[in-house]
């Protein structure tokens, strides 16, 4: 029992992730400033577990739902500040592509890349994301974060974090509230330009417009996992519900009627084919969040 007027029981989380399945959150609440989570934080029973869950552009929800507490930051987890010194200083829940178009608009070069990343700020700080020739470790000076067992506060400096591809030093048990971008003066109807060929780009290469959670696995050193899907020829394939793009082989569609168990077994399909033809273990970028059960594929 989680005893407060933020938290609410039995909330269905399907309509919040990219792929639109899943099932419900045990307890879910939406914090609006540092104040309200740590409340949350306090009174939640040791052992709650706490997933904390973005623009749901990354991850598949169980359709069993989820255990313990899920948490979205909201209100002022949005805000984006611009200081005179070109730093922006932006809540761990701000869309990235938000947050490329303000630096954009105020003349401010370095964070387009993140126009054609669907995440957040506390996302791309986790999981160093990146794209477009440049990554979140290229821009990010510190960011503050929130241990969910005691609610302290830190502000950690972008080498203490470790970012890598794809990786942080950041643990299930600390979550992102805030970021601070360094970034170079620009023209703000070049940065403009730059934008849309970004967004043009996307449109081009990815498969938009369908249920799809980007791309499905990192690429291993010196290659694209979507070039070794390809050259595997399982661009195309599908088994049930969900295939793998035509457009992009390392994005995988699936259709309304899927469950989030289609996509499990799916995944874990391509992954297992890959390693057999060509002996490369792909690692999955996307979160499986829940428990699972993995059903015998039917092509």
């Amino acid at each position: 029992m989680i005893d407060h007027a933020s938290v609410r029981r039995d909330v269905p989380l399907a309509g919040m992730t990219t792929y639109k399945v899943g099932g419900a959150a045990q307890w879910f609440a939406e914090p609006e400033d540092l104040e309200e989570l740590r409340s949350i934080l306090a009174i939640a029973p040791p052992n709650t577990p706490i997933v904390v869950l973005g623009r749901g552009s990354n991850v598949v929800i169980s359709d069993r739902g989820v255990d313990g507490l899920v948490l979205r930051l909201a209100g002022a987890f949005s805000a984006i500040d611009v200081a005179e010194s070109g730093e922006i200083v932006a809540g761990a829940a701000t869309p990235l592509p938000m947050l490329a178009r303000a630096a954009a608009a105020a003349g401010l070069a370095g964070l387009e890349f993140y126009v054609g990343i669907p995440g957040t700020v506390g996302g791309a700080i986790r999981m160093n994301a990146g794209g477009h020739g440049s990554d979140t470790a290229a821009v990010l000076t510190h960011a503050v974060i929130v241990d969910l067992s005691s609610g302290s506060l830190t502000r950690r400096d972008v080498t203490s974090l470790d970012l890598a591809y794809r990786s942080s030093n950041l643990t299930d048990a600390e979550v992102v509230v805030q970021g601070t971008f360094t970034t170079s003066p620009g023209d703000p109807s070049e940065l403009a330009s730059n934008l849309r060929a970004i967004t043009r780009w996307r449109r081009e290469h990815q498969p938009g417009g369908t249920l799809n959670a980007g791309s499905v696995f990192k690429n291993p050193p010196g290659e694209a996992a979507g070039e070794i899907i390809d050259r595997c020829g399982l661009k195309g394939t599908s088994i049930g519900p969900v295939c793998v793009s035509h457009i992009h082989a390392n994005f995988m569609v699936a259709t309304p009627d899927a469950t989030a168990d289609d996509i499990f077994t799916f995944v874990h399909e391509i992954r297992d084919r890959v390693t057999e033809m060509t002996g490369i273990v792909l690692e999955p970028e996307i979160r499986f969040i829940g428990r699972f059960e993995p059903r015998e594929p039917v092509s």
